[in-house]
């Protein structure tokens, strides 16, 4: 299939700018076929023009005509075929039972959001009817609802070229609010990216949708996106990866004649905490599946687990020498971009080179200059307290180690951390009530609780929560995954004595959409 590399601009196609980048296949460096035009700003500009212009059509256009353009956008992506999977593999080398299931994932979100609007209930109406009667002062008559924000810049991760990209949830969440979406492509796959684009805007036009409701830039720098930060027609920004990164959009949204909201994911090192009892009782599985889910998609998972803390003690050195063979016969991987593997390179070093750090294993296999070798550190409680260093993210297939005197220890280490996405409880049922200090300090720090898994794997639902206290995310109160991420991209409207023919279907009084509606501080469909 072939690739234009031209930008898309509401139903067009632009090639305005000068500078032009490849993809890269990074198994082998070589580039790709496809030559990708990097935005100008007027380019930029005009996709912003666009999708204001389409916002008033787009919101008032109801729950069940947006959901047949997340469903269209759903049944074009997967008419893409294996072009979409061999292009992805190819800027990627992620494999293709990988990105068969990313796709999935992706199909499946657009669905559940399909689904999430056809209900209705969503948008949380509230009603408190008037009470002209009241004593000492009559109440008025008060509806309120959710209404969407208006245009929102999506940013392409570097890790999910499906599922956290083009379509992916951000994308999804944010169309499913009634807001069109300016897309900035990730450099890395912007091959993938523009076939998906071409699914979005077809299914845009088949399903009626008003041009501009989605564009797509692309551009290997910074420029394009702070462009689209900076535009006083941007009304949110939501960004998946590094810290860096999303700390300059969230100052530059900031900086703003009218600050917007950045919703930006930056990363993780998701703490397991190994209790004294299951260690006893199942070391070597424990080994077996931290391992697995260290070493997971070449550890480039946002909630790869990057820390592991336990109390002293024989069974943990059992544990530690177990984890370091199963890290030793692992395999290295091919991480998805040259910079990506050497950052992960120098990070990993770093660390090693910290006082007090030992390497508990690393692959023996031979690496080449493409691939990443698993690794495993371990440092003990007082040198991991008094250095910081050691508190950041490694991205890539890297853990480290604390071992802690007692649970004393163990509590300062959580009590230390920055804000985290996950923590995870590895622990017998009949211990855990031993430990609840641990667990509430560790609720403090975390966006989800995990008890007897790996934090590895997101599943898209109503009930997951994806975010957590900073700097995981820059609001904690959100969620990225699952239908709870549409919260992002609205605000609450409250209507004051309206006559009932100017509400919105959501807040009339025969309610015609049958939702559930919060009446007199009760939930009910009368």
């Amino acid at each position: 299939m072939d690739l234009m590399g031209k930008q898309f601009i509401g139903y067009g196609r632009s090639s305005e700018g000068t500078a032009t980048f490849q993809t890269m296949d990074p198994s082998t460096g070589q580039a790709l076929p496809g030559t990708f035009y990097a935005a100008s700003p007027k380019e930029a500009d005009q996709a912003m023009q666009l999708a204001s212009a389409a916002f008033e059509a787009y919101k008032n256009a109801g729950g069940i005509s947006r959901a047949a353009f997340l469903n269209a956008i759903a049944d074009e992506i997967l008419a893409l075929g294996n072009a979409l999977i061999q292009r992805a593999m190819a800027e990627t080398a992620l494999p293709q039972a990988r990105l068969e299931g990313e796709r999935g994932r992706t199909v499946g979100q657009l669905r559940l959001f399909a689904h999430y609007l056809e209900e209705g209930s969503w948008v949380e109406a509230r009603i408190d009817p008037a009470l002209p009667d009241r004593q000492p002062l009559p109440r008025a008559d008060i509806r309120n609802m959710l209404t969407p924000l208006g245009p929102v810049v999506v940013f392409g991760a570097s890790n999910f070229p499906l599922a956290f990209s083009t379509a992916g949830g951000d994308t999804a969440s944010a169309l499913a609010a009634g807001c069109p979406v300016v897309f900035k492509a990730h450099p890395a796959h912007a091959g993938t990216c523009d076939l998906v684009a071409r699914a979005i805007v077809a299914a845009a036009q088949r399903t009626g949708m008003p041009e501009g409701v989605f564009s797509l830039l692309f551009d290997p720098g910074h420029e394009t996106g702070s462009t689209l930060t900076q535009h006083p027609l941007t009304r949110a920004v939501a960004f998946t990866g590094s810290q860096k990164g999303g700390m300059a959009l969230y100052h530059l949204a900031q900086q703003r004649m009218e600050p917007i909201p950045v919703f930006a994911e930056m990363g993780s090192i998701n703490p397991v905490i190994l209790f004294p009892e299951a260690l006893q009782q199942r070391s070597a599985a424990l080994a077996t599946q931290l391992a697995a889910s260290v070493i997971l998609g070449v550890g480039q998972f946002c909630t790869n687990p990057g820390l592991i803390l336990a109390i002293e003690s024989p069974e943990l050195n059992d544990f530690l020498e177990q984890l370091g063979t199963a890290i030793e016969v692992s395999a290295p991987g091919v991480m998805l971009s040259a910079g990506i593997r050497e950052n992960f390179s120098a990070l990993a070093a770093e660390m090693l080179e910290q006082k007090g750090v030992e390497v508990v294993g690393k692959s023996k296999s031979q690496t080449n200059e493409h691939q990443a070798a698993p690794l495993i550190g371990k440092v003990s409680a007082a040198r991991f307290l008094e250095n910081p260093r050691l508190h950041e993210e490694v991205f890539g297939p890297f853990s480290l180690m604390v071992t802690c005197k007692d649970v004393r220890e163990l509590s300062q280490i959580i009590q230390a951390l920055p804000g985290q996405l996950t923590g995870t409880l590895m622990a017998e049922p009949s211990e855990i009530e031993n430990y609840e200090g641990i667990v509430s300090l560790l609720r403090n720090k975390v966006g989800r609780l995990v008890f007897n898994g790996v934090p590895t794997g997101v599943e898209v639902g109503h009930a997951m929560q994806h975010g957590g206290p900073f700097p995981a995310t820059t609001d904690s109160r959100f969620t990225s995954v699952g239908t709870a991420a549409i919260r992002r991209f609205v605000r609450p409207v409250a209507y004051q004595d309206f006559p009932d023919a100017l509400l919105p279907d959501a807040l009339k009084r025969n309610n015609p959409l049958n939702i559930w509606r919060l009446t007199n501080g009760e939930w009910s469909k009368s």
